[in-house]
């Protein structure tokens, strides 16, 4: 083999993309001594894709205290990447789930408005091309904190300025654009989103997934009416119908708040990682591409980075082989192109010492260079 690529998803709790790569790159050495090898850092848009990019692109990450989905303070961080023009953000690490208590989880309280304070920090340091990640949002407030923070304003009829929030959705009659930044007029937003809710209805934001951020079905359904009825006015004085754009209804409604208002565009996330790093380019006259995660099942050629990996090799006809610490679904991942699926383990273990990282790099070097000594057997 000439070139083989390496471009694998973290084994998340254990290695980094990275770390993953440079343990790989050490098999191919021992079999291929001459062959071409170019490691890169993927992601699928959600945990992981920060690190992951910058890693990729001689990035930095930068530190931020932000307001919380309560709006308590919270220490949150992002990306830019090497360009020192493109920022990476995750909304996660200011308005996630993961940031309250289970016992304080109200979306008709939480707020987007931290998330807003990390794209403000961005555009403050010149970035205009700001790539986002919506998973795991504690929020349901159609993006209108994250759009506060940006210098937006919303009124009620009686005048009376409302913060960004589930309950305040309702009340909204005007919206004052005079103040936002004016960096946003240059800044393009990318937004990884892989659920196909609309922003309304029995699959939208509300009542998918509501629920799941502390609301009662007394509050779906106010939260239902506030999401309709600010549609409606977006509908009306913004000219966007985002009400039943797939994807416009996830993070509670954040996708449809960037279409409505930013210069954004939905897609994939794993597209969106993959195209930021040029992957169609690096994966040039290759021979082979190395991918995989912790847990490599069906689900990893659906929106997964190890899936989107395989999509862009497939169409150039480049063989992909996939490591997993956990594996299932071989049949089926073969049907859907991997040429083998390989579980790293070397014999049963406990959990605590699968995810350590010196035994999980130990294992994804010993189990590859043993596949390659067989083709190269069979090649040679």
């Amino acid at each position: 083999m000439k070139k083989i690529i390496i471009a694998s998803d973290s084994f998340k709790g254990s290695v980094t993309s990275m770390e993953v790569a440079n343990a790989a790159e050490k098999a191919i050495f021992r079999i291929y001594k001459d062959c071409t090898v170019v490691k890169t850092a993927v992601a699928d848009g959600g945990e992981g894709t920060v690190d992951a990019l910058v890693e990729a692109l001689n990035g930095k990450i930068i530190s931020c205290a932000v307001k919380g989905p309560l709006l308590d303070p919270v220490k949150a961080r992002y990306g830019i990447l090497g360009d020192e023009k493109t920022a990476v953000i995750e909304m996660a690490t200011a308005s996630g789930l993961t940031l309250i208590n289970e016992n304080q989880r109200n979306p008709l309280l939480t707020s987007t408005f931290g998330t807003g304070e990390l794209i403000k920090d961005a555009l403050a340091r010149g970035c205009q091309k700001l790539l986002i990640g919506i998973g795991g949002s504690a929020t349901n407030d159609a993006g209108t904190g994250m759009l506060q923070a940006l210098g937006f304003r919303f009124f009620d009829e009686n005048g009376n300025e409302l913060d960004g929030c589930g309950e305040n959705l309702s009340k909204i009659v005007s919206i004052d654009h005079s103040h936002i930044l004016p960096q946003l007029k240059n800044a393009e937003f990318t937004i990884a989103c892989d659920v196909k809710n609309p922003f309304t209805g029995p699959n939208g934001a509300s009542h998918i997934f509501a629920r799941q951020k502390g609301a009662d079905e007394e509050m779906i359904l106010k939260l239902e009416d506030g999401m309709k009825k600010f549609a409606k006015y977006i509908n009306e004085k913004e000219g966007k119908n985002i009400e039943d754009v797939p994807g416009a209804g996830a993070a509670g409604g954040l996708g449809g708040g960037f279409l409505a208002f930013l210069n954004a565009k939905l897609k994939p996330g794993v597209e969106m990682v993959l195209e930021i790093i040029n992957f169609n380019k690096i994966i040039e006259n290759a021979d082979l591409v190395i991918t995989g995660e912790g847990k490599v099942d069906k689900q990893t050629a659906m929106g997964k980075a190890p899936g989107g990996v395989l999509k862009a090799a497939s169409k150039k006809n480049i063989p992909v082989i996939a490591l997993g610490g956990c594996v299932e679904d071989v049949k089926e991942l073969n049907q859907m192109g991997f040429l083998a699926v390989l579980p790293i383990l070397p014999f049963p273990v406990t959990l605590e010492i699968a995810m350590q990282k010196e035994f999980t790099l130990k294992n994804i070097t010993r189990t590859l260079e043993q596949y390659l000594r067989a083709i190269k057997y069979f090649n040679s």
